[in-house]
């Protein structure tokens, strides 16, 4: 087991992780908290940066399946194994331990591109403000992680749509991140769409987070992405979320799903 020093900056933590092993011990992962729990982003990303590590042969990284299982706290163990090689698609498990107990599980599917048959892209965004002339948010310092970003208000005018939350977000500090890093790590930001339906303040929980990235190579300008979260059916205490980002240039870079417990 590899041990990797305290530390509060993420990128620092995922940049010291070990190449050519499966299991790390991180202690002391600070600054990155949603209430009793981490913040899922930076859950998932350390998970995403293990597997990198494990395998640095690993090609581009095509979709993940995220389970939040139990509460993720600053010290944690993580493991990584491989479910299948094939000659183009490899599909890892990452499983991050807390106390002992299972809390976060990935499942990874890499990709290496082949001749296409086909093509398609995805519609651009166009309504909306740009990142120029949006207005700054403060977020409430109970939500730590948020700190480690600058979130400013995106909705396209009048908001349409009651159960849908976009928002520009750039990392505070981006030096040593993958650009794939990057998106798992504030991927998961915005609270989820159903927090404006709700007929009463109380607490949410993500259950699980099912992503695809839409192309490999993800690029933008001074760091800034446009994310947005959509609440597709809110009842019973569960809300189906979608997922969705872009970049500067209106170019969407992953889409997602997401279960949201609804609680109060």
């Amino acid at each position: 087991m590899n041990a990797v020093p305290l530390t509060a900056d993420i990128a620092h933590v995922a940049a010291g992780l070990p190449e050519g092993t499966n299991t790390f011990a991180l202690r002391g992962i600070d600054g990155w908290l949603q209430g009793r729990t981490m913040y899922g982003g930076a859950s998932t990303f350390l998970a995403y940066s293990a597997a990198r590590k494990a395998m640095p042969s690993l090609p581009p990284l095509r979709g993940a399946q995220i389970g939040f299982i139990a509460p993720v706290s600053a010290d944690m163990d993580i493991a990584v194994s491989v479910l299948r090689e094939g000659k183009s698609v490899s599909q890892i498990q990452t499983d991050l331990f807390c106390d002992g107990a299972l809390a976060h599980r990935g499942l990874w599917l890499f990709g290496s591109a082949r001749p296409s048959n086909g093509a398609f892209s995805a519609p651009g965004v166009t309504d909306g403000n740009t990142v120029a002339t949006a207005d700054e948010l403060v977020s409430p310092p109970e939500m730590q992680f948020v700190q480690n970003l600058e979130i400013r208000r995106a909705e396209p005018a009048g908001n349409p749509r009651p159960s849908v939350i976009r928002r520009w977000v750039r990392l505070r500090n981006r030096d040593g991140i993958d650009p794939i890093g990057e998106l798992m790590l504030i991927g998961d930001a915005l609270p989820p769409g159903s927090l404006r339906l709700m007929e009463r303040r109380g607490p949410m929980s993500s259950i699980n987070w099912s992503l695809t990235l839409l192309g490999d190579a993800p690029a933008t300008h001074d760091g800034w992405w446009l994310l947005e979260t959509a609440s597709n059916h809110l009842a019973d205490g569960f809300s189906s979320e979608t997922l969705r980002m872009w970049n500067t240039d209106g170019v969407e870079v992953m889409r997602g799903l997401q279960s949201v417990a609804v609680f109060g």
